[in-house]
């Protein structure tokens, strides 16, 4: 029998299974219990100080209890508060970013991914260094800053090397006034050593889902391969920092398991990493089981509705305050509409989940990992979120100025990161709207920037923006705070 700790580096103790249970049967006891709701509730907001706006979060059991609550008032005050602190920690903005699959080629049997070795019936492919340069052209030319990487696990065609040849090319190509300047990745569970090397490469953020906390779930969900070890894939993130690597980002994959377990566990995960290092995750995403070549997500009888996927983002939001959250074109722009405000800070755009297809003007389906919901242009994308009040951000300036890690966290904590995030983003959508935008989306976001630029509250800053403002239209770019 395993013993909780949060601060242990195994696995079965700092996810453990019984303590998930008691945390649910905890819930279940307490759903009710509107004096301890009210508590867990008031101990959540914000506190608003001089020395700028803090939040103490919410454990996985206080979180869980307010996950079980059915109270449609209770409900309701938990979407008051995700939007309060949403708006207080990330203002109206929403980074934007795409992802760039370089091969399908896998050796895991995960049964909900059409990318498993015995699919017979997808296309393998793989990305040379020229095929990757042309698709970072075509991600240049919508006008995209950031990339997360993705590839299948195989050790002889996706090898590490493969990997950091990759983040080399994409870094290098600069193409009329295009850049990708971070690029996240998001591939398989690997050693102290490769993590270092990728740290070296110059990553953004590590990223790896967990799909599933749930042990025998998962050993069943992942029967062959490397990624059946359940213990070593969920202690990946321990390795990352060990290697170097400060911004790490969770998530899970809402159908696989009972979404109340999962709940639990990525809290857990979140404590782990805070109580370890001292940083809990940069990004937590929370994505759904989607349709693909040869999945049905039907045959998963743990899908949530949207109703439910809504108070999971917004629970995120309280419980983890600090926290990107990202939601991808698996959903579709009705959905991602009703969760933006309730806490999700960071979305994808025009994105293809298939190995190639940014160069090619029809959308490949071929050797797509999953269905895209939301088929739109970036330069739609774009203008939707103006058109709702948010500010689109294309910045990568924390991550290039060293804001990473504790470092970025202590200036979330503190409100502070609003004097260099609001002013960085407003400098990159300027640059989005000169080079990549449509007449309509240049006219609806030069009123957004002119609205926006009176919210700064420090006059010298609002005075250095606005100057690089009138450079970028005067043909210079990459200005950062």
């Amino acid at each position: 029998m395993f013993k909780y700790d949060p601060k242990s580096l195994v696995a079965d103790e700092f996810i453990n299974h019984e303590e998930i249970l008691e945390t649910l049967k905890y819930a279940d006891e307490n759903k009710d219990n509107l004096a301890l709701i009210g508590e867990i509730l008031d101990k959540a907001r914000p506190q608003y100080t001089d020395h700028g706006t803090f939040c103490r979060g919410l454990s996985h059991r206080e979180a869980s209890v307010l996950l079980a609550c059915e109270d449609p008032e209770i409900i309701e005050k938990t979407y008051e508060l995700s939007r309060e602190i949403k708006q207080a920690f990330y203002g109206n903005r929403i980074v934007m970013f795409a992802p760039l699959y370089l091969s399908n080629y896998c050796v895991n049997g995960c049964v909900y991914c059409p990318y498993h070795k015995g699919n017979d019936g997808i296309v393998r492919k793989k990305l040379t260094q020229e095929e990757i340069e042309r698709e970072v052209i075509a991600l240049q030319d919508m006008g995209h800053k950031r990339l997360a990487i993705e590839a299948g696990e195989d050790p002889v065609n996706n090898p590490i090397e493969y990997i950091l040849d990759s983040i080399k090319t994409i870094y290098s190509i600069k193409h009329k006034n295009g850049a990708i300047r971070r690029v996240n990745v998001n591939i398989a569970a690997t050693t102290v050593e490769n993590y270092r090397k990728l740290k070296e490469a110059g990553i953004g953020t590590y990223i790896l889902f967990q799909e599933t906390y749930h042990k025998e779930s998962y050993e069943k969900l992942h029967p062959k391969g490397p990624k059946h070890n359940y213990n070593y894939h969920t202690e990946a993130m321990d390795r990352a920092m060990e290697g170097g690597i400060d911004d790490v980002g969770l998530g899970v994959l809402f159908g696989l398991e009972l979404y109340r377990y999962e709940f639990a566990g990525l809290l857990m995960h979140a404590e782990h990493l805070e109580a370890v290092h001292g940083v809990g995750p940069h990004t937590i995403s929370v994505p759904r089981i989607k349709r693909a070549e040869g999945i049905d997500p039907s045959a998963f009888d743990n899908g949530i509705s949207d109703e439910i996927f809504a108070r999971l983002c917004a629970l995120i939001r309280i419980a983890v305050p600090y926290t990107g959250m990202i939601i991808s074109t698996r959903e579709s722009q009705k959905v991602r509409e009703m969760v933006l405000p309730l806490g999700v800070s960071q979305i994808s755009g025009a994105s293809r989940t298939s190995v190639g297809g940014y160069a090619e003007e029809e959308r490949p389906t071929d050797t797509e990992q999953f269905d895209v919901s939301d088929q739109r242009t970036l330069d739609e994308v774009v203008r939707w979120l103006m058109e709702n009040g948010h500010v689109p951000s294309f910045c990568t300036a924390c991550y290039r100025e060293g804001r990473t890690g504790d470092r970025f966290m202590s200036l979330c904590k503190s409100g502070q990161i609003l004097n260099c995030c609001h002013p960085n983003a407003l400098m990159t959508l300027k640059e989005f709207l000169t080079d990549y935008a449509s007449e309509e989306t240049r006219r609806v976001g030069e009123e957004l920037i002119r609205r926006e630029l009176e919210k700064i509250p420090n006059e010298k800053v609002k005075r250095i923006c606005s100057e690089h403002i009138e450079d970028i239209e005067a043909g210079k770019r990459d200005f950062r705070f």
